[in-house]
């Protein structure tokens, strides 16, 4: 029984399925006006190995993942740099899947963009006027969640709570409202902005409208899952709640939020903030997979902070299993250890414990090589254990099938050397080897060789 913390509840629950064998999932995607930065890479990468995993138990994974291609921070790039909007949505885009396909990150089963669903926006919003859950003012409409009983749900605060904490602040549009949180589901638009058609007037829809009728409309009411950045819980996520329980609709049964990458201060990494790394060059220094290492062995939940040391710590740990990769190429076809698969199910079955699951591939890997070592019958069924651990993460191991072939040439020549006791020209064939920048390992199945 796969079991996830549920934001709502703040409870770790079964992950009940509407449809069994069936999971819908949706997933807040990119705001499409800079290069995608860690916080990015986090969220598409915990989402990406949870849905791995699900489709690893055999389940069928739905999951849509929106792209937010009209927005304020898109207008006003556009309008510093005196460029198309439009132009930068799309350059932006191609950025972030070149960067996903990087991280080998699953491109999502449905990908909608915001724009391609304005019709639908402006059709949910004139019915939310009409029952007089929402209104209109100088500015644009807004939705009124002081008729929402439950706001404030995945906050864990009150209405009234949330606004006594506030302080002095300013509200954004406070003189506008009706209450000082409600919020905007469409803003008019100024001359020269970006624009669409409605009943109330031209302008476009607010943020917090467009994955409410995405969702909706491709998974349908009640499905099974909500995921984002732990930034998204509130305001985002409990406005879209809002709106839905406003439409008198069923909404997300569970919700997951990823926890923060924070700095050397454990300060949230942000824009607004100044410390945003750049997940291009993090990947253009790096082994990509590095990351998703760095990511697995952190609870999904918990902060995680990106540093030369653990990424030092990723690489190494990387190598250990290209190493234990080529070396058990060897080994020939086997089942999967079957204790050691029952155990890595009971660890992500646990709210997705990816640090238990990955300490338990790595003393895998050392019972597997103490097993070639000894020449125990048990090292391909290990060996394959570990295989298909990395397979349900989606870590791609870089084996004996990436050595180039003159290279595994001279290994095979240096092992018919020994075979013949032709000790001199072994020895040549491994000083060879090692100078070209080859790692040479002589066991009783014979010589495994690497970076």
């Amino acid at each position: 029984m796969f079991r996830l913390y549920d934001s709502a509840t703040s409870e770790v629950r079964e992950l009940r399925l509407r449809t069994p064998g069936r999971v819908g999932i949706y997933l807040c995607g990119p705001t499409v006006y800079g290069p995608p930065h860690l916080g990015h890479g986090r969220a598409t990468l915990v989402y990406d190995i949870l849905r791995r995993y699900l489709e690893w138990t055999g389940l069928e994974v739905r999951l849509v993942s929106n792209i937010t291609d009209i927005d304020d921070k898109i207008i006003d790039r556009a309008n510093r740099e005196s460029r198309p909007w439009q132009e930068i949505t799309h350059k932006c885009e191609d950025v972030w899947f070149r960067a996903m396909e990087k991280l080998n990150v699953q491109r999502p089963t449905d990908v909608p963009h915001a724009t391609e669903y304005v019709d639908q926006m402006v059709d949910m919003i004139a019915t939310l006027v009409a029952s007089d859950r929402a209104y209109v003012t100088g500015d644009g409409v807004y939705l009124s969640v002081d008729d929402i009983d439950d706001y404030g749900l995945l906050a864990h605060q009150s209405l009234d709570d949330m606004l006594s904490g506030g302080g002095e602040r300013e509200v954004f549009g406070a003189g506008n409202k009706r209450h000082p949180a409600d919020f905007a589901l469409w803003k008019f638009s100024k001359p020269g902005e970006p624009s669409w058609p409605s009943p109330w007037g031209d302008g476009r829809p607010g943020w917090h409208s467009e994955c409410v009728v995405m969702s909706l409309e491709l998974l349908g009411e009640g499905f099974d899952l909500h995921c984002g950045g732990m930034d998204l819980k509130f305001p985002h996520h409990e406005n879209e709640r809002a709106q839905a329980v406003a439409l008198g609709k069923e909404f997300a049964n569970h919700w997951m939020h990823n926890g923060f990458v924070v700095d050397a201060e454990g300060e949230k990494m942000s824009k607004s903030l100044g410390n945003v790394a750049n997940l291009l060059d993090l990947m253009d220094l790096y082994d990509p997979r590095a990351y998703r290492m760095v990511l697995l062995q952190t609870h999904y939940r918990g902060p995680v902070r990106v540093g030369q040391d653990n990424i030092d710590a990723a690489v190494s740990a990387l190598a250990g299993l290209d190493a234990f990769a080529a070396r058990a190429a060897s080994l020939g076809e086997a089942a999967p250890d079957p204790e050691t698969m029952v155990s890595f199910r009971d660890r992500m079955d646990d709210d997705l414990d990816t640090p238990a699951a990955t300490a338990l591939l790595f003393d895998t890997v050392r019972r597997a090589n103490a097993a070639i070592d000894a020449g125990g019958s048990e090292a391909a069924s290990l060996a394959a254990a570990v295989h298909e651990i990395c397979r349900a993460f989606g870590l791609v191991l870089k084996g004996a099938a990436d050595v180039p072939a003159d290279v595994a040439a001279k290994a095979a020549a240096l092992d018919a050397a020994r075979a013949a006791k032709d000790f001199a020209t072994a020895d040549a064939l491994r000083a060879e080897l090692q100078a070209d920048g080859w790692i040479v390992e002589t066991t009783k199945t014979g010589t495994a060789i690497r970076r």
